[in-house]
């Protein structure tokens, strides 16, 4: 029989009590064992999906395992945000997703399968600088007062969005407020066919993101009227919505995209990934991305689910003045 000596039992309890240590590091250790897939809720083609892809890259590049970008699109984003929220919480499943289909859903949605508060984690956020209002090139306007002119002595304003609270639609429905102007609101799956029509000026015109209109502005079959948020440093003699006369607290409002994983997931992967997505903004292919769409670089964690919770209070109570409903 062994003798028991007062080393020994030193000894051995200090490996008894180093063994939970050693299961946690080797556990956090573990992730990632396998692909990531990023859930973009929106057909590819448009600016959602070019930030899942290039952050996805990143990830790729600093995780050692393949980071890859799932398109999800319909239902005004519902369809892939509800496939993140019911996907294990162990970090292999990322949403990349916009503020229509976290915020405006609520109230947009009937029976929404999933709360935006509760059901998932917010790691990082990117937002706009501003964003264009663009008619199509058949109205003839150049500025809004122009395109308020070409509305009012059409039957009805065809107008392009892509979900029901959208950004897009929202636009348009307080400007139709402020002016008294018939509108039909167009829903589209995603920007990309959105923004397709309005150069085949099917549409009489929409709002979305720089980078994927800049081709239609481009190609003179889309003319830019106005912009949200702040004047685009590319279009700075183009004169903000506030500007030329629009009274609504939406046209100071920036859009942002955000990533976000499900509730429950370990808080060593939250962190790992939060790190991660916010270095990613010194990354040279992510600034050229920024760059490209305008967008501000990516926020830390506190600064997202702050702006997050601020963003959501402001916009629930422009819906329900607008008194935009479920469809």
């Amino acid at each position: 029989m062994r003798k028991l000596t007062r080393r020994s039992v030193i000894a051995a309890g200090v490996t008894t009590f180093a063994l939970p240590v050693l299961h946690r590091s080797a556990s956090a250790q573990v992730w990632p064992s396998k692909p990531i897939r990023v859930v973009v809720p929106y057909p590819a083609g448009g600016q959602t999906d070019g930030i899942g892809r290039v952050f996805s890259d990143f990830l790729t590049r600093q995780l050692g395992q393949p980071v890859v970008v799932e398109n999800k699109g319909g239902g005004g984003g519902v369809i892939g945000v509800t496939e993140v929220k019911r996907a294990p919480p162990d970090g292999y499943t990322i949403l990349c997703s916009i503020s229509s289909s976290l915020i405006q859903n609520r109230l947009t949605v009937k029976d929404l399968p999933y709360d935006p508060e509760k059901d998932f984690i917010y790691l990082t956020m990117v937002r706009g600088i501003g964003a264009p209002v663009v008619a199509a090139e058949k109205t003839g306007a150049s500025n809004l007062k122009e395109f308020v002119a070409y509305a009012k002595k059409a039957d009805k304003l065809n107008w392009g969005s892509f979900g029901v609270g959208s950004t897009p639609h929202m636009l348009i429905e307080t400007i139709a407020k402020q002016y008294g102007l018939k509108v039909e609101v167009i829903q589209y799956r995603g920007e990309a066919p959105m923004w397709a029509d309005v150069a085949a000026q099917t549409i009489d015109g929409a709002s979305g993101s720089y980078a994927v209109a800049l081709p239609v502005i481009q190609s003179g079959r889309g003319k830019m009227i106005a912009v949200t948020g702040n004047r685009l440093p590319p279009y700075p003699d183009i004169p903000t919505m506030v500007e030329q006369g629009a009274v609504s607290p939406f046209y100071d409002a920036r859009g942002f995209t955000t990533f976000a994983v499900p509730s429950g997931t370990p808080q060593e992967i939250v962190k790992k990934l939060s790190d991660l997505l916010v270095q990613a903004g010194d990354d040279p292919k992510v600034k050229q991305l920024l760059t490209n769409y305008l967008l501000d670089p990516p926020t830390d964690f506190e600064a997202t689910n702050t702006s997050f919770k601020r963003d959501s209070g402001v916009i629930l109570v422009l819906l329900k003045d607008l008194g935009i409903k479920p469809e």
